[in-house]
């Protein structure tokens, strides 16, 4: 059930993302507007992760976990049934609270079933499975749909998944609380919502526009008192939504900043790629589809087996080994041009699955048993919440990045094309006024393929700009892990005694003690 929870929350990740074009064009949406699109799921899931955490413990996981399938369930049938973009924002938004209930939630249960951190390991690999399956299979399935139907019905198949899923929990599931009484914390929930919110807003509307706009700056200031804020609320709150002591612990430290820098990098370098099938390569999004497939199935395979390696083999050497791989690949990726063959690529973005896959399993099971038993909800929910903070920002910094180096290029690469001087201003015009992609449009006549590809060896320049500001976030995230991650110590039993470890037999989620392992 945690497999098929973490699946629904993350199908409308990729799905709705290579739909962007097909619903500007029926909605007549801006370029802002479509920005909003996608911005309207992350940032709520992003800036609830932590709350849906905490009512997970107090008023039991099984609960929130059927409360989100249902928000997943409702705003797929708002989005359905879409025929403005605001209310296609309102869908995004209540399937983004439906995902943020249902992340940190499935971790939860799996650490509730599974308490031996050896055993859960295998398990977390298996949850990490089906969330490579949900990134994967979300393009596919927007291809197909767009192939022979409208774009709203890349939303129908959440509803009867939701539906079935919490049907099947209502039998199956047993629900399950966080032992010692813990309750609510209202002053941390707010001021984290709202430090994430502000920051992601602030962070998109400035790569969009500008960031001395009052707005902007407005936004950023309130983040950064938010955040201040919700750091001296869980100092003196007696029970903290995420407990700032957590951070003692190396691992969970190193494995929390290492989701936020490297989802940041990655995300935003598939946003990038999905734009450079669409303006360089020209193709449909069926084709786009199964070109990225590649990234994700990968770690859908090795999913499972990296899960029953971690603990055989150190974090310490998985993490920053597969970032390795990760920042190899997006270096390499700075070869490819318009011409580039799926053949020369395919092996590029297979290296970049393998090392995702090495990363996003033993991060996620590192992170939930770096901490004491009775805090793994907090510690999954804590890395979720920095994980989608990053995953939001990714878009928004190396998109930013990508359109201003890009735009900054075009009349260059338009006058070495041949074309006009006037002809150069209003296609230079057009690209500052409505984005790089906006350019495609624009009707030439028999200047068109001269100004596309002046457009393709423009927006090239932007992309080899974003896989190296990718490649060294990934090598940053690669450092953090090598320096902060250790080895856990054992005893003398052979128990795993690592941060927050105690060498007694653990308890049950529900406070009664375990039986004693032999």
């Amino acid at each position: 059930m945690a497999c098929v929870g973490v699946f629904v929350a993350y199908l409308p990740v990729t799905t709705v993302s290579v739909s962007l074009p097909a619903v500007q064009r029926a909605l007549n949406a801006s370029t802002a507007q479509l920005s909003w699109v996608s911005d309207a799921f992350v940032l709520p899931m992003a800036a609830l992760i932590l709350t849906a955490g905490v009512f997970g413990d107090v008023h039991g996981r099984k609960k929130v976990y059927q409360a989100g399938l249902a928000l997943s369930g409702l705003g797929a049938l708002v989005a359905l049934s879409a025929h403005s973009v605001q209310v296609l924002w309102i869908g995004q938004a209540l399937a983004g609270i439906g995902s943020a209930a249902l992340l940190p939630t499935t971790l939860a249960l799996i650490s509730h079933a599974v308490p031996d951190p050896r055993e859960r390991a295998a398990f977390i690999g298996l949850w990490a499975t089906a969330l490579s399956a949900a990134l994967a299979l979300g393009p596919v399935l927007a291809g197909l749909v767009l192939e022979h139907a409208s774009w709203r019905w890349i939303y129908l198949p959440t509803v009867p998944a939701s539906l079935l899923a919490m049907a099947f929990a209502a039998r199956l599931l047993t629900d399950s609380r966080a032992p010692g009484g813990r309750r609510l914390d209202w002053p941390g929930q707010i001021t984290a919502a709202l430090a994430i919110t502000a920051l992601v807003y602030g962070i998109i509307e400035g790569g969009a526009g500008s960031f001395s706009d009052a707005l902007v700056v407005t936004a950023l200031t309130v983040a950064a008192v938010s955040a201040a804020a919700f750091v001296l609320a869980e100092r003196r709150s007696d029970a903290p939504m995420l407990d700032l002591t957590l951070f003692r612990s190396p691992a969970f430290t190193a494995t929390t900043l290492i989701a936020m820098i490297s989802f940041l990098g990655m995300i935003g370098f598939f946003f990038a790629l999905s734009l450079y099938f669409g303006l360089v390569q020209r193709l449909s999004t069926l084709d786009a589809a199964w070109r990225l497939l590649i990234v994700a199935a990968v770690p859908l395979l090795l999913g499972a087996p990296v899960g029953r390696l971690t603990h055989r083999v150190s974090p310490r050497l998985l993490i920053p080994g597969g970032l390795l791989a990760v920042t190899a690949a997006l270096l390499t990726l700075t070869g490819i041009d318009a011409t580039t063959s799926y053949a020369a690529l395919s092996w590029r973005l297979a290296l970049l699955g393998l090392g995702m896959a090495l990363v996003i399993t033993p991060m996620t099971a590192t992170a939930v048993g770096a901490v004491p038993f009775r805090q793994a909800g907090m510690a999954a929910a804590g890395n979720n919440a920095f994980r989608q903070v990053g995953a939001a920002l990714g878009p928004a910094v190396l998109g930013a990045l990508l359109s201003t180096r890009a735009v900054g290029a075009l009349p260059g690469h338009l006058t070495d094309a041949g074309l006009a001087a006037p002809v150069v201003r209003r296609v230079t015009a057009v690209a500052q006024d409505g984005g790089i992609g906006a350019v495609g449009a624009v009707d030439l006549g028999a200047d068109t393929p001269r100004m596309l590809a002046a457009l393709s060896a423009s927006f090239l320049d932007g992309l080899h700009l974003c896989l190296l500001v990718a490649a060294a976030l990934t090598l940053l995230a690669a450092a953090v892990g090598a320096v902060l991650l250790r080895a856990p110590r054992a005893t003398a039993a052979g128990q795993d005694t690592g941060p927050g470890r105690t060498t007694g037999p653990r308890s049950a989620d529900d406070g009664t003690p375990a039986p004693a392992r032999v």
